[in-house]
């Protein structure tokens, strides 16, 4: 029957071609049925016919790209979208493209033909597989015994690709996002907080430490230990080297990748200085450099470049960033920043594709100063996962942009936390004490556990922290005779072992940070005391920082399936958030009030809202 109806819509559609190439400038050049074609477009095989129309001025020869193609056929619509919940649809699609060598690749982008006179809707659809994105499987973390496992290690994280990429899947798609998505520290990082300012670069952040109990187990308390990054003047900023590496493949076709992409670096080239240089390396198949490094001041030459990009063909993403270091070496700036700045969905599929290759390159080069930031485009083909890797193993951060006013956060609002890293390797250890603490858990970061030995051991990688930064850890405790422990006690465990020395009685945990300056190949290491003077016994009393990221905390645990949040649910996240916004300069926090609540409509049978 699909075959049926797949023939009558050719018919009709060649016959309405003859129709209007009587009525108009038109002359049709090919008519090309071909499975072939389609499956090197979008990646699937299917039959689909295209008739390719030239529609030039009469007075212009046959070379001149003074007009259009206009491609009319029947192809399968594609798309991650919840209302086109078949994998394909035979639908009827016209797309006009500028006249061009090879324009019949463009066939994958089309609008939907809205009137025979010729008045087209352009209404882009990704040309992508349902549930193709990428995100690596992690379990949380499960709850410790201090008796057994008194010290946690973890390396500081200052990505924030989850949240960004969750509120899409929520805002844009409609849906809740899958687990593996969900990155809680990530989505705590996101939003700034108002922690003290250091003072000078010798000690390069802040720390500061508060417990009050848990919004959701009031029979527990959540430890938060945030950091903030030293940030000068952005008239002191170091002059930078940065090369943009710009995937131009065929899978960064839609609205909200390539044209997207361009809009962002412009956004950034125009927060560049005289001082600054800039050079743009393009991928696709192959790689090539589009504009060697130019000062920022030839802003005009820049933005043309950028312009000049077009998608097409597949993704080699080895010979890309191989050529993007190449030149960043070149330009070096000594005592300057150098970086790299990648622009892709991730998906690459040809030349080096073995990603423990690229990420040793990109490791070999961090070691001779060169940093690497990922920022993340698109839907349904994204691959986050290797986003994410490429920026931890570049010393860089990972932000993934869904929509220009998040460009501008990211490349215009945070623009020295993004460029200017202030310390290097920071890696944090808690020692609780068994006296006043029987468990702990670590609220995310399940990527970056290290082993306890890791952590004064200065070859092993950590994160990294830029100018203005902050960062902000929980972890969830059960006190000594809080009744609320999950594991019960070991049966031949001497008394003796849970006691510590009375000296530190009030102490509830130790902890340390260790981290190094940009130019510094070993660590410094600083301490603090979490004394049992400084508990609150209800979150409301806590700091308005503190409510809000522990409210950013539970709305991730419960979008992960909420194993730890008990009966709290998105209308105690909501509740907490508001009475926690504060200040709200860029509106980032009433965004976030407004995706819980989005959250919680989606499906009033859920566990989430019940």
């Amino acid at each position: 029957m699909k075959s049926i109806i797949t023939t009558l819509a050719v018919a009709l559609l060649v016959l309405l071609t003859a129709c209007l190439n009587q009525t108009r400038n038109e002359k049709t050049v090919s008519v090309a049925s071909s499975s072939e074609t389609v499956k090197q477009t979008v990646g699937h095989e299917t039959p689909a016919t295209v008739i390719v129309t030239e529609n030039r001025r009469p007075d212009v020869g046959p070379d001149s790209s003074d007009g259009e193609a206009v491609f009319t056929g029947v192809l399968p619509k594609i798309g991650p979208y919840p209302s086109y919940p078949e994998a394909w649809r035979v639908q009827q699609y016209q797309y006009s493209v500028p006249m061009n060598p090879g324009a019949a690749s463009n066939i994958a982008l089309a609008a939907d033909l809205s009137s025979v006179g010729g008045a087209y809707m352009r209404q882009m659809y990704a040309p992508v597989e349902v549930d193709s994105e990428k995100y690596i499987h992690f379990d949380e973390n499960g709850i410790k015994v201090v008796s057994d496992d008194p010290v946690s290690t973890f390396s500081i994280d200052v990505d924030t690709a989850s949240y960004s990429n969750v509120r899409r899947m929520l805002e844009r798609e409609g849906r809740l996002p899958q687990k593996d998505a969900v990155k809680v520290e990530e989505m705590i990082n996101y939003f700034s907080y108002d922690y003290p300012s250091p003072k000078s670069l010798e000690m390069p952040f802040s720390v500061i430490t508060e417990i009050a109990r848990s919004p959701w187990n009031p029979d527990k308390h959540l430890l938060q230990i945030g950091l903030k990054g030293y940030q000068s003047i952005p008239a002191n900023r170091p002059a930078a080297n940065l090369v943009f590496l710009i995937d131009v493949s065929a899978s960064m076709m839609s609205n909200d990748k390539l044209p997207l992409v361009k809009r962002s670096l412009k956004l950034l080239v125009n927060q560049m200085d005289s001082q600054d240089q800039i050079a743009l390396v393009a991928y696709a198949g192959a790689a090539g450099l589009v504009l060697d490094s130019t000062p920022a001041a030839e802003r005009g030459k820049i933005m043309r470049a950028i312009e000049t990009l077009d998608a097409g063909g597949s993704t080699n993403g080895g010979e890309g960033i191989a050529l993007a270091y190449s030149v960043a070496t070149e330009h070096f700036i000594n005592d300057g920043i150098n970086r790299v700045i990648i622009a892709s969905d991730g998906d690459m599929n040809v030349g080096t594709v073995d990603h423990e290759a690229l990420k040793n390159l990109i490791e070999r080069k961090r070691e001779s100063g060169i940093a690497l930031t990922t920022l993340g485009f698109g839907a349904g083909n994204y691959n986050y996962a290797l986003m994410e890797q490429l920026a931890d193993v570049g010393n860089g951060n990972a932000a993934y942009i869904d929509s220009i006013q998040e460009a501008q956060k990211v490349l215009v609002n945070e623009i020295q936390s993004t460029l200017l890293t202030i310390a290097k390797d920071v890696k944090i250890q808690v020692e609780f004490n068994p006296k006043l603490v029987a468990e702990y858990r670590l609220i995310g970061y399940e990527n970056r556990i290290l082993n306890r030995e890791d952590f004064r051991n200065d070859k092993v990688d950590a994160g990294d922290i830029g100018a203005g930064h902050t960062v902000t850890a929980f972890y969830e405790v059960s006190l000594v005779g809080s009744g609320d422990t999950l594991l019960p006690e070991l049966r031949y465990q001497s008394d003796e072992t849970s006691q510590s020395s009375s000296d530190f009685e009030n102490e509830i945990a130790f902890v340390k940070l260790r981290f190094k300056l940009p130019d510094a190949t070993s660590s410094e290491e600083f301490t603090q005391s979490v004394l049992t003077s400084s508990i609150v016994d209800s979150i409301d009393k806590a700091s308005p920082n503190m409510q809000f990221a522990a409210s950013v905390a539970g709305f991730g645990q419960i979008l992960r399936g909420g194993r730890f949040t008990g009966q709290w649910r998105l209308n105690d996240v909501a509740r907490l958030a508001r009475a926690a916004k504060g200040i709200d300069h860029y509106g980032y926090r009433s965004e976030f009030i407004q995706l819980v609540e989005l959250a919680n409509t989606f499906d009033s049978e859920n566990h989430y809202s019940r």
